[in-house]
């Protein structure tokens, strides 16, 4: 964390300003245009269920632009269509990519490491054979609701030493994108027919740059020869709510998204692990921990933004009697930052900030 943060900055200082620089440069004229365009050759809407894990940042691990892929993230991955605010959400999403002549790309993933079992994911317990099974079951849910010809769903696998992909195929067949050799995209598209004959064919040239953005990251990553402690957690910021893929750094958060019925367990548990990170000293005492809350809005002139600083404030205040009763110890440590998001900039409000807390 230490060698983030330069020194006499603090956590919240150094996420607004991180927030400012992305936000500058979603709205940078060039990058605007290179975006759209990409959006223009590549059209199908692309969504990530995943974890909390601030290990899994999967723009970062496509080489893909901020803007492009949609996330939505739970403890272990956890969704079901059952629950009410994710299915809302889900529907949205998908009513808004139809109206557009969209397609949609759902990759419901899982997360492993290969070097070591316990830097795996708590959310299963470390065992990634009972993620296979939920994600599978996931991606089956998802086929009974909305079929496969206009909203494709696909079970994939992240192995966190690498960062790479593993491609769950509708045959059984696995690829893992660290042992694909030839990255070409002819190469690519046969790969994709024989796991997945049934991918609508507009949908398969929108998978080609994230397998293709993937194996030139994961290259990055075996070059680099990163210590193992860096593939273990080492986050300091609890993110709860929405809008935050403008945090375009691996594993700095847990972030807890508000659909699941048990949201308290799921931010018991980032706390406890943040705890645990400053515990075994892979995050600093000294500059201590973040609780973002965030809610995202489109339209700044109506209630929608009105509506986003209520929830965000509701958040902050659940996550903080979360925190309170069932992790105490985090108290001492805990900095607050209630933020809305601009959805068209990716900038921050700041509604309240709090660089100690009294609870």
């Amino acid at each position: 964390m230490s060698s983030r943060i330069p020194k006499g900055m603090t956590g919240i200082e150094y996420l607004l300003e991180l927030n400012k620089e992305n936000s500058e440069t979603y709205c940078n004229p060039g990058t605007a245009l290179e975006r759209r365009l990409y959006r223009a050759q590549h059209p199908t809407e692309i969504g990530v269920l995943k974890c909390m894990d601030g290990r899994l940042h999967a723009a970062v691990m496509t080489n893909t632009a901020l803007g492009i892929l949609q996330p939505w993230r739970n403890l272990g991955g956890r969704f079901n269509l059952g629950w009410i605010a994710f299915q809302q959400s889900i529907e949205s999403w998908v009513k808004y990519a139809v109206h557009r002549g969209r397609h949609c790309l759902i990759l419901v993933t899982y997360h492993y490491a290969r070097g070591n079992t316990h830097r795996g994911c708590r959310g299963f317990n470390y065992d990634a054979d009972e993620a296979q099974r939920y994600t599978h079951n996931l991606k089956q849910q998802f086929d009974r609701v909305f079929g496969t010809n206009v909203v494709y769903t696909l079970q994939c696998g992240i192995e966190t030493d690498y960062e790479s992909l593993i491609l769950h195929g509708s045959n059984g067949e696995m690829v893992d994108m660290a042992d694909v050799i030839d990255t070409s995209t002819d190469a690519l598209v046969s790969l994709l027919s024989r796991l997945y004959p049934n991918m609508p064919q507009a949908i398969v040239p929108d998978v080609i740059p994230l397998l293709q953005g993937n194996i030139q990251h994961i290259a990055k990553i075996r070059s680099s020869n990163r210590p193992d402690v860096e593939a273990e957690h080492r986050e300091w910021v609890l993110g709860v709510g929405r809008g935050f893929d403008w945090l375009h750094e691996i594993n700095m958060a847990l972030i807890v998204g508000p659909f699941d019925p048990y949201l308290a367990d799921a931010i018991a548990t980032a706390a406890t692990l943040i705890k645990g990170n400053l515990d075994e000293g892979r995050i600093s005492k000294d500059t201590g921990v973040v609780l973002l809350s965030s809610a995202p809005y489109r339209d700044p002139a109506g209630p929608e933004r009105l509506l986003a600083q209520e929830k965000a404030l509701f958040l902050d205040n659940f996550a903080l009697d979360v925190i309170g009763q069932r992790v105490p110890e985090l108290i001492p440590y805990l900095r607050r930052l209630v933020v809305t998001i601009d959805h068209n900039t990716r900038a921050v409000d700041v509604l309240e900030r709090h660089e100690k807390d009294k609870h």
